[in-house]
C-alpha cells in the first residue's frame, strides 16, 4: 500500500536559532537533574526506545556533539542499518560511561552550539525532547516540554529527509493531528487530538503515546503504528 507523505503542519510557532538552543540548554540541564535522582534500578528500566534501556538512550544523549572522526569511527562498526548502528553506538557508550560521567556530560553542554555533522540544531532539539521523554515517562517522571518547542520538533520529524526520513512520518500520513494546547494542527484525514508533546511521541513512533490521545483515528493510526 502506498502512503502518502504527510502534509505540512499548520502551525503559527516560530522559534529562531538562538529560542530554540536555549530550549536545548533547559532540556539538558532538566534532564541531567532528573537523572541525578534515579536508583540503580531506573538506570536499567526499559525506556520508550524499543530496545534501549534509560542509561541507553542517556548515553545516546552524550553523542549530540560528535565530530566527523567519531562518526566515522561509529559507521566502521556498521550493523547493517542506521536504526542498529546507532544503538549499538549507544550501548557502548552506556558501557564504558558511569552514571555520573553520563550526566556531567550532559549537563556539560549545556551553552554549546555544536551538533552532530550532516544534521541542524532542529534534530538535536528533537533528539533531546524526544529521548527525554522516553526516559522520564516509563519511570512515572515528569519532565516538561515547552508545547511551542515540541511543535517545531513534530514539523522537523514530518518533513524530514535527511539522514533519513523517520518510518513514523509517513505512517501518520492519512490523519488530521490536532493539538489541545498550542495552535497546531497537520495532514486530512481521521482526527487524533492530544497535548503537543504527545504528538510529537506519535510523530517519532512512540506507541505507548497513544495511551494519552483521543479521537476517531486513534485504533487505526495504533494499528499502523504497530505494524
Amino acid at each position: 500500500m502506498n502512503v502518502e507523505r504527510p502534509s505540512q503542519p499548520v502551525t503559527s510557532v516560530m522559534l529562531d536559532a538562538d529560542q530554540v538552543w536555549q530550549v536545548i540548554d533547559a532540556q539538558r540541564r532538566g534532564l541531567a537533574d532528573l537523572l541525578e535522582n534515579l536508583s540503580d534500578d531506573q538506570w536499567r528500566q526499559p525506556s520508550l526506545c524499543a530496545g534501549w534501556t534509560v542509561r541507553d538512550v542517556a548515553a545516546h544523549l552524550t553523542l549530540q556533539q560528535i565530530g566527523l572522526g567519531a562518526a566515522i569511527a561509529m559507521m566502521a562498526r556498521w550493523r547493517g542499518s542506521l536504526d542498529r548502528t546507532i544503538q549499538h553506538a549507544a550501548c557502548r557508550r552506556a558501557a564504558a560511561l558511569t552514571d555520573e560521567q553520563i550526566i556531567a556530560q550532559i549537563r556539560g553542554m549545556v551553552g554549546s552550539r555544536r551538533h552532530n555533522i550532516g544534521v541542524t540544531y532542529l534534530e538535536t532539539l528533537t533528539d533531546i525532547l524526544v529521548h527525554g521523554q522516553d526516559i522520564a515517562i516509563p519511570l512515572g517522571l515528569r519532565h516538561d516540554v515547552p508545547s511551542h518547542a515540541a511543535a517545531v520538533a513534530a514539523g522537523r520529524v514530518l518533513s524530514m529527509r535527511w539522514p533519513r526520513p523517520l518510518p513514523s512520518a509517513r505512517k501518520v500520513a492519512g490523519f488530521r493531528l490536532v493539538a489541545t494546547d498550542t495552535a497546531w494542527s497537520v495532514g486530512r484525514g481521521p482526527e487524533v487530538r492530544g497535548t503537543m508533546v504527545t504528538l510529537l511521541l506519535v510523530c517519532a513512533g512512540r506507541v505507548a503515546a497513544l495511551s494519552e490521545v483521543s479521537g476517531p483515528g486513534v485504533e487505526e493510526l495504533a494499528a499502523r503504528l504497530d505494524a
